[in-house]
């Protein structure tokens, strides 16, 4: 059986590094789209940007699929693509912002066949626009969500 083909597009945003934050994504399955996003009350836009790759991923319902993500974010695609976080890992992190993201992200990134494009953002890319879009207003709901992995780490 051919592994489902998914494209994905993924984008963050905080207001103020740190400060309130959100992040965006559009899902795009054969003639399916889903677009999804949540916002948080303090973070930071990297948070955001991995964030947004993680729901992604933990959204898919086949493992297995061939997955390409196109985001915005040198931090994320190249962490990944240049194999930087799997030494990450090996040096527990020692250094390095965001471990809790970058596991729960290894996780579910070794469910699937995964590829990263990194594509210039604020370029006209109308599916990168939409995201950031979704990203900036999730930013702004009412009862913003806490992300409890940056409060801890502030602490």
């Amino acid at each position: 059986m051919a592994r489902p083909k998914i494209t994905i597009y993924t984008d963050g945003a905080a207001r103020g590094n740190p400060g309130p934050g959100g992040y965006g994504i559009v899902l795009l399955s054969g003639p399916h789209r889903k677009e999804l996003s949540e916002g948080y009350r303090l973070t930071t836009n990297n948070r955001m940007e991995l964030l947004a790759v993680i729901v992604a991923l933990e959204t898919l319902k086949i493992p297995g699929s061939e997955v390409t993500i196109y985001t915005d974010s040198k931090y994320v695609a190249d962490a990944v693509e240049k194999g930087w976080v799997f030494n990450w890992v090996k040096k527990r992190f020692k250094g390095k912002k965001n471990p809790d993201l970058w596991l729960r992200f290894l996780e579910v990134f070794k469910k699937h066949y995964v590829k990263f494009v990194w594509v210039k953002g604020h370029a006209n890319n109308p599916l990168n626009e939409r995201c950031d879009q979704l990203a900036v207003e999730a930013s702004m709901k009412p009862n913003l969500l806490n992300d409890e992995g940056y409060q801890n780490a502030l602490q």
